[in-house]
Protein backbone atom coordinates (compact mmCIF):
# COMPACT_ATOMS: atom_id res chain seq x y z
CA UNK A 1 0.00 0.00 0.00
CA UNK A 2 0.50 2.91 0.73
CA UNK A 3 1.56 6.19 2.28
CA UNK A 4 3.25 9.03 1.72
CA UNK A 5 6.47 10.26 -0.30
CA UNK A 6 8.06 11.68 2.45
CA UNK A 7 10.60 13.95 1.45
CA UNK A 8 13.39 15.43 3.66
CA UNK A 9 14.11 18.86 1.16
CA UNK A 10 10.98 21.52 0.16
CA UNK A 11 11.42 21.70 -3.63
CA UNK A 12 8.86 24.34 -3.95
CA UNK A 13 9.94 26.32 -1.07
CA UNK A 14 6.08 25.71 0.01
CA UNK A 15 5.51 26.17 3.41
CA UNK A 16 5.87 22.84 5.43
CA UNK A 17 3.23 23.82 8.35
CA UNK A 18 0.70 23.87 5.83
CA UNK A 19 0.40 20.21 5.43
CA UNK A 20 0.28 19.69 9.14
CA UNK A 21 -3.05 21.81 8.99
CA UNK A 22 -4.25 20.25 6.04
CA UNK A 23 -3.48 16.39 7.82
CA UNK A 24 -5.67 18.38 10.39
CA UNK A 25 -8.53 18.90 8.54
CA UNK A 26 -7.94 15.47 6.60
CA UNK A 27 -8.46 13.88 9.85
CA UNK A 28 -11.07 15.43 11.38
CA UNK A 29 -13.75 12.75 12.08
CA UNK A 30 -17.51 12.91 10.39
CA UNK A 31 -20.20 14.05 13.40
CA UNK A 32 -21.79 11.09 15.05
CA UNK A 33 -20.05 8.05 15.17
CA UNK A 34 -20.47 6.31 18.73
CA UNK A 35 -17.97 4.56 20.71
CA UNK A 36 -17.14 1.00 19.24
CA UNK A 37 -18.21 -1.89 22.08
CA UNK A 38 -17.74 -5.31 21.98
CA UNK A 39 -20.61 -6.93 19.98
CA UNK A 40 -20.79 -4.47 17.10
CA UNK A 41 -20.14 -0.70 18.05
CA UNK A 42 -20.17 2.70 16.27
CA UNK A 43 -22.57 4.10 13.55
CA UNK A 44 -21.75 4.49 9.87
CA UNK A 45 -22.49 7.60 7.84
CA UNK A 46 -22.84 7.00 4.53
CA UNK A 47 -21.56 9.14 1.98
CA UNK A 48 -21.85 9.29 -2.03
CA UNK A 49 -18.43 7.69 -3.60
CA UNK A 50 -15.78 10.51 -4.32
CA UNK A 51 -13.16 9.37 -6.64
CA UNK A 52 -9.80 10.51 -5.72
CA UNK A 53 -5.91 10.15 -5.73
CA UNK A 54 -2.47 11.72 -5.00
CA UNK A 55 1.04 10.88 -4.54
CA UNK A 56 3.02 8.17 -1.96
CA UNK A 57 4.02 4.31 -2.73
CA UNK A 58 2.67 1.63 -2.11
CA UNK A 59 2.49 -2.19 -2.72
CA UNK A 60 3.28 -3.40 -6.24
CA UNK A 61 2.64 -7.30 -6.46
CA UNK A 62 1.94 -9.92 -9.30
CA UNK A 63 -0.94 -8.64 -11.69
CA UNK A 64 -3.27 -11.65 -12.25
CA UNK A 65 -6.51 -12.18 -13.84
CA UNK A 66 -9.49 -14.56 -13.52
CA UNK A 67 -13.24 -15.19 -14.64
CA UNK A 68 -15.57 -12.80 -13.04
CA UNK A 69 -16.81 -9.10 -14.19
CA UNK A 70 -15.82 -6.12 -12.75
CA UNK A 71 -16.97 -5.10 -9.17
CA UNK A 72 -17.56 -1.63 -10.49
CA UNK A 73 -17.39 -0.36 -13.73
CA UNK A 74 -14.56 2.26 -14.56
CA UNK A 75 -15.83 5.86 -13.78
CA UNK A 76 -18.92 4.94 -12.56
CA UNK A 77 -19.71 4.88 -8.52
CA UNK A 78 -19.64 1.32 -7.18
CA UNK A 79 -22.75 -0.40 -8.13
CA UNK A 80 -23.15 -3.80 -6.25
CA UNK A 81 -21.32 -6.69 -7.62
CA UNK A 82 -22.98 -8.83 -10.45
CA UNK A 83 -22.88 -12.46 -11.32
CA UNK A 84 -25.18 -14.31 -13.01
CA UNK A 85 -24.04 -17.56 -10.36
CA UNK A 86 -24.75 -18.01 -6.87
CA UNK A 87 -24.04 -13.92 -5.75
CA UNK A 88 -26.80 -13.84 -3.22
CA UNK A 89 -29.94 -11.68 -4.29
CA UNK A 90 -29.51 -7.95 -2.09
CA UNK A 91 -32.78 -8.86 -0.57
CA UNK A 92 -32.04 -12.04 0.78
CA UNK A 93 -31.04 -12.53 4.97
CA UNK A 94 -27.16 -10.98 5.14
CA UNK A 95 -25.31 -13.99 6.36
CA UNK A 96 -23.34 -13.43 9.46
CA UNK A 97 -19.55 -12.80 9.44
CA UNK A 98 -17.21 -14.95 8.33
CA UNK A 99 -15.57 -17.19 10.98
CA UNK A 100 -11.92 -16.05 11.15
CA UNK A 101 -8.78 -18.21 9.20
CA UNK A 102 -8.22 -20.70 11.43
CA UNK A 103 -11.83 -21.08 13.00
CA UNK A 104 -12.85 -21.53 9.64
CA UNK A 105 -10.27 -24.34 8.99
CA UNK A 106 -10.88 -25.77 11.59
CA UNK A 107 -14.64 -26.07 10.88
CA UNK A 108 -14.16 -27.56 7.73
CA UNK A 109 -11.76 -30.50 8.94
CA UNK A 110 -14.29 -31.58 11.69
CA UNK A 111 -17.19 -31.69 9.12
CA UNK A 112 -18.80 -29.12 11.14
CA UNK A 113 -19.47 -26.82 7.87
CA UNK A 114 -18.59 -26.64 4.31
CA UNK A 115 -16.16 -24.88 1.81
CA UNK A 116 -19.58 -24.79 -0.43
CA UNK A 117 -21.08 -22.85 2.55
CA UNK A 118 -18.65 -20.39 3.51
CA UNK A 119 -18.01 -19.61 -0.20
CA UNK A 120 -21.36 -18.65 -0.71
CA UNK A 121 -21.68 -17.14 2.06
CA UNK A 122 -18.39 -14.67 1.38
CA UNK A 123 -19.85 -13.48 -1.81
CA UNK A 124 -23.65 -12.98 -0.41
CA UNK A 125 -21.90 -10.64 2.00
CA UNK A 126 -19.85 -9.35 -0.78
CA UNK A 127 -22.91 -8.48 -2.64
CA UNK A 128 -24.99 -6.88 0.13
CA UNK A 129 -22.28 -4.74 1.34
CA UNK A 130 -20.70 -3.93 -2.22
CA UNK A 131 -22.92 -0.62 -2.74
CA UNK A 132 -21.74 0.90 1.28
CA UNK A 133 -18.31 -0.21 1.15
CA UNK A 134 -17.18 -1.36 -2.10
CA UNK A 135 -14.48 -3.27 -1.18
CA UNK A 136 -14.11 -5.54 -4.02
CA UNK A 137 -13.14 -4.83 -8.20
CA UNK A 138 -13.52 -8.51 -9.45
CA UNK A 139 -15.66 -11.46 -8.10
CA UNK A 140 -14.82 -15.07 -9.20
CA UNK A 141 -18.04 -16.14 -8.04
CA UNK A 142 -18.57 -19.07 -10.60
CA UNK A 143 -15.18 -20.43 -10.42
CA UNK A 144 -14.81 -20.00 -6.69
CA UNK A 145 -18.14 -21.89 -5.89
CA UNK A 146 -16.77 -24.76 -8.22
CA UNK A 147 -13.60 -24.58 -6.32
CA UNK A 148 -15.51 -24.81 -3.42
CA UNK A 149 -17.31 -27.76 -4.78
CA UNK A 150 -13.70 -29.72 -5.56
CA UNK A 151 -12.65 -28.65 -1.69
CA UNK A 152 -15.20 -30.22 -0.17
CA UNK A 153 -14.90 -33.57 -2.44
CA UNK A 154 -11.23 -33.55 -1.07
CA UNK A 155 -12.15 -32.94 2.52
CA UNK A 156 -14.94 -35.81 2.11
CA UNK A 157 -11.90 -37.83 0.80
CA UNK A 158 -9.64 -37.28 4.04
CA UNK A 159 -7.47 -34.81 2.18
CA UNK A 160 -6.11 -32.65 4.71
CA UNK A 161 -4.23 -28.83 4.15
CA UNK A 162 -3.79 -25.61 5.83
CA UNK A 163 -6.47 -23.68 3.86
CA UNK A 164 -8.25 -26.09 2.25
CA UNK A 165 -11.39 -25.11 1.19
CA UNK A 166 -11.33 -21.61 3.26
CA UNK A 167 -12.47 -18.19 1.50
CA UNK A 168 -9.85 -15.30 1.15
CA UNK A 169 -9.29 -11.91 -1.24
CA UNK A 170 -6.33 -10.47 -2.87
CA UNK A 171 -5.05 -7.28 -3.61
CA UNK A 172 -5.81 -6.07 -7.47
CA UNK A 173 -2.31 -5.52 -7.96
CA UNK A 174 -1.91 -9.16 -7.55
CA UNK A 175 -2.06 -11.61 -10.80
CA UNK A 176 -5.03 -14.25 -10.32
CA UNK A 177 -5.48 -15.79 -14.07
CA UNK A 178 -7.93 -15.03 -15.85
CA UNK A 179 -8.95 -11.64 -14.33
CA UNK A 180 -6.90 -8.11 -14.94
CA UNK A 181 -4.73 -6.83 -12.55
CA UNK A 182 -6.06 -2.92 -12.71
CA UNK A 183 -3.94 -2.00 -9.96
CA UNK A 184 -6.39 0.76 -9.22
CA UNK A 185 -6.63 2.15 -12.45
CA UNK A 186 -9.33 2.97 -14.75
CA UNK A 187 -9.75 1.42 -18.37
CA UNK A 188 -9.10 -1.91 -19.35
CA UNK A 189 -6.66 -4.54 -18.50
CA UNK A 190 -6.13 -7.94 -20.23
CA UNK A 191 -6.77 -11.30 -18.40
CA UNK A 192 -3.47 -12.22 -16.49
CA UNK A 193 -2.48 -16.08 -17.66
CA UNK A 194 -1.30 -17.71 -14.99
CA UNK A 195 -0.93 -16.88 -10.97
CA UNK A 196 1.28 -14.62 -9.15
CA UNK A 197 3.67 -16.87 -6.78
CA UNK A 198 2.13 -15.61 -3.93
CA UNK A 199 -2.06 -16.55 -5.09
CA UNK A 200 -0.21 -20.31 -6.25
CA UNK A 201 1.18 -21.04 -3.08
CA UNK A 202 -2.42 -20.05 -1.15
CA UNK A 203 -4.05 -22.25 -3.83
CA UNK A 204 -1.35 -25.00 -3.39
CA UNK A 205 -2.59 -24.70 0.65
CA UNK A 206 -6.08 -25.28 -0.49
CA UNK A 207 -7.35 -21.42 -0.49
CA UNK A 208 -10.46 -20.59 -2.24
CA UNK A 209 -9.84 -16.94 -3.76
CA UNK A 210 -13.10 -15.21 -4.43
CA UNK A 211 -11.72 -12.12 -5.46
CA UNK A 212 -9.88 -9.41 -6.18
CA UNK A 213 -9.87 -5.97 -3.98
CA UNK A 214 -9.84 -2.12 -4.38
CA UNK A 215 -6.56 -0.80 -4.40
CA UNK A 216 -5.86 3.22 -4.72
CA UNK A 217 -4.08 4.26 -8.32
CA UNK A 218 -0.63 1.81 -8.28
CA UNK A 219 -1.10 1.88 -4.98
CA UNK A 220 0.61 5.11 -4.08
CA UNK A 221 -1.78 7.00 -1.63
CA UNK A 222 -3.42 6.00 2.07
CA UNK A 223 -6.96 6.02 0.79
CA UNK A 224 -8.13 3.82 -1.82
CA UNK A 225 -10.42 5.71 -3.85
CA UNK A 226 -10.14 6.51 -7.83
CA UNK A 227 -12.35 6.93 -11.04
CA UNK A 228 -11.69 3.19 -11.88
CA UNK A 229 -14.27 1.94 -8.81
CA UNK A 230 -15.26 4.96 -6.82
CA UNK A 231 -14.57 5.05 -3.04
CA UNK A 232 -13.63 1.93 -0.88
CA UNK A 233 -15.27 2.84 2.62
CA UNK A 234 -14.32 1.91 6.34
CA UNK A 235 -16.94 -0.38 8.05
CA UNK A 236 -16.34 1.05 11.32
CA UNK A 237 -17.33 4.47 9.62
CA UNK A 238 -18.35 5.15 6.14
CA UNK A 239 -17.75 8.35 5.92
CA UNK A 240 -14.02 7.79 6.24
CA UNK A 241 -11.66 6.05 4.09
CA UNK A 242 -10.05 2.29 5.54
CA UNK A 243 -7.17 3.39 4.71
CA UNK A 244 -4.57 2.12 1.66
CA UNK A 245 -3.41 0.90 -0.83
CA UNK A 246 -4.77 -2.40 0.57
CA UNK A 247 -7.94 -0.51 1.85
CA UNK A 248 -10.24 -3.24 -0.19
CA UNK A 249 -8.58 -6.02 1.54
CA UNK A 250 -8.95 -4.44 4.84
CA UNK A 251 -12.13 -3.28 4.59
CA UNK A 252 -13.12 -6.80 3.19
CA UNK A 253 -11.77 -8.71 6.50
CA UNK A 254 -13.17 -6.01 9.12
CA UNK A 255 -16.68 -6.32 7.70
CA UNK A 256 -16.28 -10.28 7.86
CA UNK A 257 -16.82 -10.67 4.27
CA UNK A 258 -13.78 -12.96 3.76
CA UNK A 259 -11.70 -14.33 6.86
CA UNK A 260 -7.98 -13.12 5.77
CA UNK A 261 -7.05 -10.99 2.71
CA UNK A 262 -3.73 -10.68 1.12
CA UNK A 263 -2.27 -6.96 0.61
CA UNK A 264 0.98 -5.17 -0.37
CA UNK A 265 2.92 -2.83 1.64
CA UNK A 266 5.29 -0.59 -0.13
CA UNK A 267 5.45 2.61 2.54
CA UNK A 268 2.86 1.10 5.03
CA UNK A 269 0.64 -0.56 2.85
CA UNK A 270 -0.63 -3.32 4.94
CA UNK A 271 0.01 -1.93 8.19
CA UNK A 272 -2.01 1.63 7.64
CA UNK A 273 -5.16 0.29 6.61
CA UNK A 274 -4.65 -2.48 8.87
CA UNK A 275 -4.60 0.69 11.65
CA UNK A 276 -7.05 2.52 10.53
CA UNK A 277 -9.62 -0.72 10.59
CA UNK A 278 -8.66 -2.65 13.86
CA UNK A 279 -6.88 -5.02 12.07
CA UNK A 280 -3.73 -7.49 12.38
CA UNK A 281 -1.36 -6.60 9.50
CA UNK A 282 1.85 -8.07 8.63
CA UNK A 283 4.40 -6.71 6.64
CA UNK A 284 7.14 -9.38 6.28
CA UNK A 285 10.80 -9.87 5.55
CA UNK A 286 11.53 -8.11 1.99
CA UNK A 287 11.10 -11.35 0.05
CA UNK A 288 9.89 -13.39 2.49
CA UNK A 289 6.55 -13.70 0.42
CA UNK A 290 7.46 -13.54 -3.46
CA UNK A 291 6.04 -10.68 -5.58
CA UNK A 292 6.88 -12.35 -8.66
CA UNK A 293 5.86 -11.89 -11.88
CA UNK A 294 8.30 -8.85 -10.26
CA UNK A 295 11.67 -9.43 -9.00
CA UNK A 296 12.18 -6.26 -7.14
CA UNK A 297 9.08 -4.65 -6.62
CA UNK A 298 8.82 -0.65 -5.91
CA UNK A 299 12.71 -1.13 -6.12
CA UNK A 300 12.31 -3.19 -3.11
CA UNK A 301 10.06 -1.31 -1.49
CA UNK A 302 7.44 -3.76 -1.41
CA UNK A 303 6.27 -6.77 0.39
CA UNK A 304 3.16 -8.95 -0.05
CA UNK A 305 1.44 -9.19 3.75
CA UNK A 306 -1.95 -10.52 5.44
CA UNK A 307 -4.47 -8.74 6.96
CA UNK A 308 -6.66 -10.98 9.50
CA UNK A 309 -8.67 -9.76 12.28
CA UNK A 310 -6.15 -11.87 14.88
CA UNK A 311 -2.13 -12.54 15.25
CA UNK A 312 -3.20 -16.45 14.45
CA UNK A 313 -5.25 -15.84 11.32
CA UNK A 314 -2.34 -12.96 10.12
CA UNK A 315 0.32 -15.71 10.88
CA UNK A 316 -1.42 -18.41 8.73
CA UNK A 317 -2.21 -16.30 5.50
CA UNK A 318 1.89 -15.65 6.13
CA UNK A 319 3.15 -19.12 6.51
CA UNK A 320 0.69 -19.85 3.18
CA UNK A 321 1.57 -17.30 1.52
CA UNK A 322 5.66 -17.40 2.09
CA UNK A 323 8.09 -18.89 -0.04
CA UNK A 324 10.62 -17.68 -3.20
CA UNK A 325 10.06 -18.35 -6.52
CA UNK A 326 12.78 -19.41 -8.31
CA UNK A 327 13.68 -16.21 -9.97
CA UNK A 328 13.12 -13.96 -6.79
CA UNK A 329 16.25 -11.32 -5.67
CA UNK A 330 15.69 -12.02 -1.93
CA UNK A 331 15.37 -15.53 -0.67
CA UNK A 332 15.50 -14.61 3.72
CA UNK A 333 14.96 -17.88 5.59
CA UNK A 334 11.63 -19.84 6.38
CA UNK A 335 10.14 -18.96 9.36
CA UNK A 336 7.26 -20.23 11.55
CA UNK A 337 4.94 -17.86 11.93
CA UNK A 338 1.57 -19.74 13.53
CA UNK A 339 4.05 -21.74 15.87
CA UNK A 340 5.37 -18.01 16.72
CA UNK A 341 1.75 -16.63 17.39
CA UNK A 342 1.57 -19.59 20.14
CA UNK A 343 4.76 -18.73 21.79
CA UNK A 344 5.61 -16.91 24.81
CA UNK A 345 7.67 -14.07 23.94
CA UNK A 346 9.94 -13.77 26.69
CA UNK A 347 10.63 -10.18 28.59
CA UNK A 348 11.78 -7.64 25.64
CA UNK A 349 12.95 -4.24 26.19
CA UNK A 350 11.05 -2.36 23.86
CA UNK A 351 12.18 1.15 22.80
CA UNK A 352 8.84 3.29 22.23
CA UNK A 353 9.80 6.18 19.76
CA UNK A 354 7.57 9.70 19.05
CA UNK A 355 9.30 11.36 16.87
CA UNK A 356 9.04 9.60 13.46
CA UNK A 357 11.83 10.83 10.33
CA UNK A 358 12.35 14.14 9.02
CA UNK A 359 10.17 15.42 6.48
CA UNK A 360 9.71 19.10 7.67
CA UNK A 361 5.71 18.95 7.92
CA UNK A 362 6.49 19.74 11.65
CA UNK A 363 3.39 16.72 12.34
CA UNK A 364 3.58 14.32 15.27
CA UNK A 365 0.88 12.11 16.54
CA UNK A 366 -2.67 13.39 17.12
CA UNK A 367 -3.44 13.22 20.89
CA UNK A 368 -5.76 10.83 20.74
CA UNK A 369 -3.40 8.51 18.34
CA UNK A 370 -0.88 9.06 21.42
CA UNK A 371 -3.06 8.45 24.04
CA UNK A 372 -3.89 5.19 22.34
CA UNK A 373 -0.18 4.49 21.71
CA UNK A 374 0.54 5.15 24.99
CA UNK A 375 -1.97 2.79 26.51
CA UNK A 376 -0.68 0.04 24.56
CA UNK A 377 2.86 0.90 26.19
CA UNK A 378 1.89 0.35 29.77
CA UNK A 379 0.09 -2.40 28.55
CA UNK A 380 3.35 -4.19 27.65
CA UNK A 381 5.19 -2.87 30.70
CA UNK A 382 2.24 -4.27 33.29
CA UNK A 383 3.03 -7.86 30.52
CA UNK A 384 6.94 -7.39 31.70
CA UNK A 385 8.32 -5.84 29.60
CA UNK A 386 10.83 -2.93 30.15
CA UNK A 387 9.60 -0.47 27.78
CA UNK A 388 11.68 2.70 27.14
CA UNK A 389 11.66 6.12 25.08
CA UNK A 390 13.79 6.13 22.76
CA UNK A 391 14.97 7.89 19.33
CA UNK A 392 15.98 5.79 16.25
CA UNK A 393 18.36 7.37 13.62
CA UNK A 394 16.93 7.68 11.01
CA UNK A 395 18.98 10.10 9.35
CA UNK A 396 18.09 11.54 5.70
CA UNK A 397 16.76 8.34 5.19
CA UNK A 398 13.27 9.90 2.89
CA UNK A 399 16.26 11.51 0.30
CA UNK A 400 16.68 7.81 -0.74
CA UNK A 401 12.88 6.85 -0.40
CA UNK A 402 11.40 9.23 -2.93
CA UNK A 403 13.83 8.10 -6.00
CA UNK A 404 12.68 4.50 -5.46
CA UNK A 405 9.40 5.15 -4.90
CA UNK A 406 8.87 7.57 -7.61
CA UNK A 407 10.95 5.25 -10.34
CA UNK A 408 8.44 2.62 -9.05
CA UNK A 409 5.46 4.49 -9.77
CA UNK A 410 7.13 5.45 -12.92
CA UNK A 411 8.16 1.50 -14.05
CA UNK A 412 3.98 0.96 -13.14
CA UNK A 413 2.76 3.47 -14.89
CA UNK A 414 4.65 3.24 -18.10
CA UNK A 415 2.82 -0.30 -18.59
CA UNK A 416 -0.68 1.53 -18.67
CA UNK A 417 -1.79 1.02 -22.13
CA UNK A 418 -3.84 4.63 -21.87
CA UNK A 419 -1.64 6.82 -19.57
CA UNK A 420 -4.29 9.99 -20.30
CA UNK A 421 -6.21 7.91 -18.02
CA UNK A 422 -4.12 7.85 -15.40
CA UNK A 423 -4.50 10.67 -12.29
CA UNK A 424 -2.53 13.97 -13.02
CA UNK A 425 -0.71 13.68 -9.57
CA UNK A 426 0.24 9.52 -10.93
CA UNK A 427 1.29 11.78 -14.08
CA UNK A 428 3.24 13.62 -11.65
CA UNK A 429 5.24 11.16 -9.81
CA UNK A 430 6.12 9.40 -12.89
CA UNK A 431 7.86 12.38 -14.35
CA UNK A 432 9.31 13.04 -11.25
CA UNK A 433 10.20 8.73 -11.06
CA UNK A 434 11.89 9.05 -14.38
CA UNK A 435 14.16 12.45 -13.75
CA UNK A 436 15.57 10.32 -10.20
CA UNK A 437 16.10 6.80 -12.32
CA UNK A 438 19.42 5.35 -12.95
CA UNK A 439 21.62 6.76 -11.04
CA UNK A 440 19.90 8.48 -8.30
CA UNK A 441 17.87 5.49 -7.79
CA UNK A 442 21.24 3.15 -7.89
CA UNK A 443 22.93 6.41 -5.16
CA UNK A 444 19.61 5.47 -3.10
CA UNK A 445 19.68 1.91 -3.18
CA UNK A 446 23.81 2.42 -2.34
CA UNK A 447 22.84 3.48 0.83
CA UNK A 448 20.74 0.66 2.13
CA UNK A 449 23.69 -1.30 3.85
CA UNK A 450 24.98 2.15 5.87
CA UNK A 451 21.23 2.70 6.66
CA UNK A 452 20.91 -0.87 8.17
CA UNK A 453 24.02 0.28 10.29
CA UNK A 454 22.76 3.30 11.42
CA UNK A 455 19.07 2.74 12.71
CA UNK A 456 19.98 -1.26 13.48
CA UNK A 457 22.00 0.44 16.54
CA UNK A 458 19.04 0.83 17.67
CA UNK A 459 18.96 -3.41 18.26
CA UNK A 460 22.59 -4.17 18.11
CA UNK A 461 24.19 -1.73 19.95
CA UNK A 462 21.45 -0.09 22.64
CA UNK A 463 20.46 -3.63 22.98
CA UNK A 464 16.55 -3.15 22.22
CA UNK A 465 14.52 -6.15 20.87
CA UNK A 466 11.39 -4.14 19.75
CA UNK A 467 10.66 -0.97 18.09
CA UNK A 468 6.74 0.35 19.18
CA UNK A 469 5.61 3.59 17.28
CA UNK A 470 1.93 4.89 16.01
CA UNK A 471 1.47 3.33 13.11
CA UNK A 472 -0.24 6.62 11.54
CA UNK A 473 -0.12 10.57 13.11
CA UNK A 474 -3.55 10.63 12.49
CA UNK A 475 -7.21 8.79 12.59
CA UNK A 476 -8.57 7.98 9.30
CA UNK A 477 -9.05 10.47 7.12
CA UNK A 478 -12.81 11.32 5.42
CA UNK A 479 -13.85 10.37 1.99
CA UNK A 480 -13.04 12.90 -0.65
CA UNK A 481 -10.65 14.82 1.09
CA UNK A 482 -7.94 14.13 -1.06
CA UNK A 483 -9.66 15.32 -3.67
CA UNK A 484 -9.11 18.71 -5.00
CA UNK A 485 -5.32 18.71 -3.18
CA UNK A 486 -2.59 19.28 -6.07
CA UNK A 487 0.37 16.23 -6.45
CA UNK A 488 2.29 18.44 -3.69
CA UNK A 489 -0.23 19.01 -1.26
CA UNK A 490 -1.25 15.53 -1.31
CA UNK A 491 2.45 14.71 -0.76
CA UNK A 492 2.63 17.11 2.42
CA UNK A 493 -0.90 16.38 4.01
CA UNK A 494 -0.10 12.03 3.65
CA UNK A 495 3.31 12.39 4.60
CA UNK A 496 2.09 14.42 8.30
CA UNK A 497 -0.75 12.03 8.40
CA UNK A 498 1.68 8.52 7.84
CA UNK A 499 5.33 9.95 8.59
CA UNK A 500 5.70 6.34 10.64
CA UNK A 501 5.50 3.30 8.22
CA UNK A 502 8.24 3.76 5.40
CA UNK A 503 11.13 3.63 6.89
CA UNK A 504 10.70 -0.33 7.29
CA UNK A 505 10.24 -0.28 3.52
CA UNK A 506 13.20 1.17 3.02
CA UNK A 507 15.19 -1.02 5.33
CA UNK A 508 13.42 -4.45 4.04
CA UNK A 509 12.67 -5.09 7.95
CA UNK A 510 9.39 -6.38 9.08
CA UNK A 511 6.67 -4.99 10.99
CA UNK A 512 3.15 -5.43 12.31
CA UNK A 513 0.63 -3.43 13.15
CA UNK A 514 -1.63 -4.28 16.54
CA UNK A 515 -4.98 -2.19 16.92
CA UNK A 516 -4.54 0.32 19.92
CA UNK A 517 -7.93 1.44 20.09
CA UNK A 518 -10.11 4.19 19.49
CA UNK A 519 -10.78 7.17 18.94
CA UNK A 520 -13.54 8.76 20.92
CA UNK A 521 -15.75 9.50 17.99
CA UNK A 522 -15.50 5.35 17.15
CA UNK A 523 -12.38 5.63 14.99
CA UNK A 524 -9.87 2.91 14.96
CA UNK A 525 -6.29 3.32 15.49
CA UNK A 526 -2.84 1.23 15.56
CA UNK A 527 0.88 0.85 16.46
CA UNK A 528 3.13 -0.87 15.12
CA UNK A 529 6.11 -3.36 16.41
CA UNK A 530 8.87 -3.04 14.05
CA UNK A 531 12.29 -5.32 14.42
CA UNK A 532 15.67 -6.01 12.99
CA UNK A 533 16.10 -8.15 10.32
CA UNK A 534 14.44 -11.68 10.17
CA UNK A 535 12.38 -10.75 13.09
CA UNK A 536 8.73 -11.57 12.17
CA UNK A 537 8.50 -14.69 14.80
CA UNK A 538 9.63 -12.21 17.51
CA UNK A 539 7.05 -9.52 16.70
CA UNK A 540 4.71 -12.46 15.95
CA UNK A 541 5.24 -13.41 19.17
CA UNK A 542 4.54 -10.09 21.41
CA UNK A 543 1.48 -8.92 19.04
CA UNK A 544 -0.44 -12.24 20.19
CA UNK A 545 0.52 -11.95 23.76
CA UNK A 546 -1.11 -8.39 23.20
CA UNK A 547 -4.18 -9.97 21.89
CA UNK A 548 -4.43 -12.37 24.19
CA UNK A 549 -4.92 -9.77 27.01
CA UNK A 550 -6.71 -7.11 25.07
CA UNK A 551 -8.94 -8.80 23.29
CA UNK A 552 -9.21 -6.89 20.51
CA UNK A 553 -10.83 -8.99 18.16
CA UNK A 554 -13.86 -9.20 20.39
CA UNK A 555 -14.71 -5.42 19.01
CA UNK A 556 -16.58 -5.86 15.44
CA UNK A 557 -17.76 -2.63 13.18
CA UNK A 558 -21.11 -1.83 12.64
CA UNK A 559 -21.60 -3.46 8.90
CA UNK A 560 -23.57 -6.30 9.28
Amino acid sequence: MSSAEPTEADPTGEDPTGAASVAAELAAPAPAAPAPAAAGPTGAASVAPAPAASPAVSAATAEPAGAGRPATRPGRPAPAVRDPGRVAHRTAPVPPPLPGLAESARRLAEGATTSTALVADALARIEATQPTLNAFRHLRAEAALAEAAEADRRLAAGERLPLLGVPVAVKDDTDVAGLPTHFGCAGERPPATADSEAVRRLRAAGAVVVGKTNSCELGQWPFTEGPGFGATRNPWNTAHTPGGSSGGSAAAVAAGLVPAALGSDGAGSVRIPAAWTHLVGIKPQRGRVSVHPHSDAFQGLTVNGPLARTVADAALLLDAAAGPHPEDLYRPPAVRAAEAARRDPGRLRVALAWRPPLTLTGAGPDPEVRRAVTALAETLARLGHHVEEARPRYGLIGLTFVPRATAGIAEFAARHPEPALLDPRTRSALRTGTRLGGRAVRAARAREVRQHRRIGALFDTSGFDVLLTPTTAAPPPRIGRFDELSAWRTDLAMTAACPYAWPWNVLGWPGVNVPAGFTRSGLPVGAQLLGPSRAEERLIALAAQLEDDLRWDEHRPPIP
